[in-house]
């Protein structure tokens, strides 16, 4: 089994909020790597692995980062794939905004999608949705978990009608 989708995080202490992105496509059995790559600690093996990807069979690239969270520019840079960037909410960060503003604030030509602060099954969703465009068996995965989301809509509001207040209409 080879990786469609490479999972990358700044650091292993990122990897509580990169798991979900995992499970998620667990879930979708949409085979993954994960790995720790940091733009400014290992700045040659993060250009290895961007210039290979391709290569390598990967189609999409989750990139989470925190802090300054060059990560996911640095690696849109260096492919022609996709980039899903998930800003972090780190140790050293500014209520996340630096990391949501490194990450979204990319120069014309670069372009990375950014999802919401440690978003990061939001991330693999859209990874599955990316993949799906070619891939009949995954777009069939991704109607019903967006079908399942309605399902849970519809029973959230048979709840909320069954209850009872004094001025509530419905």
């Amino acid at each position: 089994m080879k990786a469609r989708v490479s999972i990358i995080m700044g650091s292993t202490s990122d990897l509580k909020v990169m798991e979900s992105a995992a499970k998620f496509l667990d879930e979708m059995e949409i085979p993954y790597e994960i790995n720790a790559l940091s733009a400014h600690r290992v700045p040659e093996k993060v250009v290895e692995f961007a210039k290979g990807a391709a290569e390598r069979g990967i189609e999409v690239i989750i990139a989470g980062a925190g802090g300054a969270a060059h990560l996911p520019g640095v690696i849109a840079a260096l492919t022609p794939l996709p980039v899903i960037g998930v800003p972090i909410k780190s140790s050293n960060s500014i209520d996340g905004w630096d990391s949501i503003l490194s990450i979204l604030q990319m120069p014309s030509g670069i372009p990375v999608a950014t999802v919401a602060l440690d978003g990061a099954k939001n991330a693999a969703i859209l990874a599955a949705q990316i993949i799906a465009t070619g891939d009949k068996e995954i777009r069939a995965k991704v109607v019903a978990f967006k079908a399942d989301l309605a399902k849970k809509i519809d029973a959230a509001n048979k709840e909320l009608a069954s209850i009872r207040m004094p001025f509530k209409t419905n």
